[in-house]
């Protein structure tokens, strides 16, 4: 499993991580399974949210409840939860101290941990205050309770606008990113082309560029969606060719095609992580496989074009 260095995070973090949202429903054996098969690949990094399982917090505190972690156990992986949707009498969103606040606590209580590793911002909040998220984050640090942060779904200007007010490092955004949800690549590509969608800025203006600049860590959520929450492109009929490429391509690197998607990430110099919502352990071992493969460039636009992008 390759590894990354993340902005102001002490230990290597991998470049797949295992996400958690879907983990509510499970069994005790079947989450302890899940992990352990994680941790075998290498992925001792795991994702959630507050509002991941149903009730509040209810994804983290099965986590908890299922794994049971001594504090050495504790101490050997990085926990990363996520605040800022409200979803009871909503959705909407809410980046307040107190909230911001209340929610960590939350998370810590579900969790059964003296601190998150990081903690990230969820989708932004149009009525954000930064002094008050940086009042919050600032007690949080000074506390021990968050070692971390970051953002998720921000662009560049609203990342600039935290900056103002936030004085921690933001170490990472969690974008969606697969290789037919793209755009965040696919415009790069396609600059200062007329008439093609494509070419249209979406993010405001160069988010993979940004964050590289900035050494924010890009975490690609849904990494195999077609779309926004679409359904999988892998073994998909409406993606014939791409699905053509990535077994071709599967067979050459004695991988699954799962693990060639996942390449299709991992190869981008940006040294982002993918983000695995499955909690098939088959398909965990299978997709981590991909974690350093060398794609050629050649072999990464094959799968770009495949997918219906424009290499003008």
């Amino acid at each position: 499993m390759k590894t990354i260095a993340l902005n102001g995070v002490d230990r290597p973090a991998p470049n797949v991580v295992l996400g958690l949202m879907r983990i509510a429903d499970l069994d005790d054996d079947a989450i302890r399974r899940l992990v352990s098969t994680a941790r075998d690949a290498g992925i001792d990094f795991f994702d959630h949210a507050d509002v991941y399982g149903g009730p509040l917090h209810e994804c983290e505190r099965r986590f908890a409840q299922a794994l049971q972690l001594s504090a050495a156990e504790r101490e050997q992986i990085t926990i990363q939860t996520k605040c800022g949707i409200v979803s009871e009498d909503g959705p909407y969103f809410d980046f307040s101290y107190e909230h911001i606040v209340a929610s960590v606590e939350g998370s810590l209580r579900a969790l059964e941990t003296d601190y998150l590793d990081i903690l990230l911002l969820h989708r932004p909040d149009a009525l954000v205050q930064p002094d008050e998220v940086a009042r919050a984050f600032d007690e949080l640090s000074e506390a021990g309770k968050v070692r971390a942060f970051g953002v998720s779904n921000h662009t560049p200007s609203q990342i600039e606008l935290l900056k103002a007010s936030v004085k921690q490092p933001l170490v990472a955004n969690q974008l969606q990113l697969s290789i037919t949800h793209a755009p965040i690549v696919a415009q790069g590509v396609a600059a200062n082309m007329q008439g093609t969608e494509q070419s249209l800025t979406l993010d405001g203006g160069g988010i993979v560029d940004y964050c590289r600049l900035h050494g924010i860590t890009i975490q690609a959520w849904s990494p195999f969606q077609a779309g926004f929450f679409t359904g999988v492109f892998l073994d998909n009929p409406d993606y014939a060719e791409l699905n053509a490429a990535l077994d071709r391509l599967a067979a050459v690197y004695d991988v699954s095609p799962i693990a060639i998607a996942t390449a299709w990430i991992t190869r981008h110099p940006a040294n982002m992580q993918v983000v695995l919502g499955t909690t098939t352990p088959e398909r965990v071992t299978a997709a981590a496989a991909g974690s350093d493969i060398p794609l050629t460039r050649a072999e990464w636009y094959e799968l770009f074009r495949a997918a219906g992008y424009r290499v003008p």
